[in-house]
């Protein structure tokens, strides 16, 4: 069976001259129409700190695809921060924000007929709606897990986003100074990441080991490293995730049969 079962629909026959040009304008060239194209659905976005720090970890799995024989193809996808949206007409477009990510996925994933798919996300809006796109699909495909913010410290204190939530309340009962108020805001986000407890983010990315729509581990390493930089371990787990997508795709792997009973029962635990 062809790894580029359904990309050879835009890319062999007299009649598709047309779509191997178009190909070509993007580093395609006369070797390459025989191999599998993969989408990288990118999440990065420095709207928030959740997908802040992505582009790096993309950019290490488009080269680690390539070297794996697969031509890679990335594109975006929109996010919606509750965390900055709170409190304000934005928020009603977070939730359903979902939907348009999952129906983004699926619509550039089926439109260009790929093979397979890689997601890379990190909040609790963009990582249920890789899921749900990558089940629509039913391609071969993984998750890949940008990681979890370190916590945050003030006067020794532990901090994370709910902190700052917190404070607000204080200082306006007049229970804190503004000295703190201040300290708490400056310091609770110190790093890139998903927010730091066991949020929808790090739930979800839990969950996802549990169903086999990601790596096991993957969910267990922060962003480390000052703002915008990256942990060596990230960059192997994406490369790992790699080659799992590629084994995936050599197996003709797709996403509904890696969705077993047992794998909901255990993430709903």
């Amino acid at each position: 069976m062809p790894y580029n079962r359904r990309s050879k629909l835009i890319t062999e026959g007299i009649a598709r001259s047309p779509n191997r040009a178009m190909l070509r304008a993007v580093g395609f060239g006369d070797n390459d129409f025989d191999k599998p194209i993969v989408g990288v659905a990118n999440g990065h976005s420095t709207m928030n700190p959740c997908n802040a720090g992505i582009q790096p970890l993309v950019d290490r799995a488009m080269a680690a695809l390539r070297e794996a024989g697969a031509m890679p193809q990335v594109f975006g996808t929109p996010t919606v921060t509750d965390g900055i949206g709170m409190g304000t007409e934005g928020m009603k477009y977070s939730l359903v924000s979902r939907e348009v990510i999952a129906d983004s996925i699926e619509t550039a994933v089926n439109g260009q007929c790929m093979d397979g798919v890689l997601v890379a996300g990190g909040c609790d809006k963009n990582m249920p709606a890789a899921v749900m796109a990558m089940a629509r699909i039913n391609v071969p495909g993984i998750f890949v897990y940008a990681g979890t913010i370190k916590p945050g410290s003030w006067k020794g204190q532990a901090l994370t986003i709910v902190s700052p939530f917190e404070a607000v309340g204080a200082y306006t009962a007049g229970k804190m100074s503004r000295e703190d108020y201040d300290g708490i805001e400056r310091n609770a986000c110190p790093t890139v990441g998903a927010c730091g407890g066991m949020y929808t983010a790090n739930t979800m990315s839990s969950s996802f080991e549990a169903l086999g729509m990601s790596l096991l581990g993957s969910s267990q390493m922060d962003r480390r490293g000052s703002r915008g930089t990256v942990d060596d371990r990230r960059f192997r787990a994406r490369e790992e995730a790699r080659s799992g997508a590629l084994r995936a795709q050599t197996l003709g792997t797709v996403r509904r049969r890696r969705l077993p009973s047992g794998g909901w029962r255990t993430a709903g635990a």
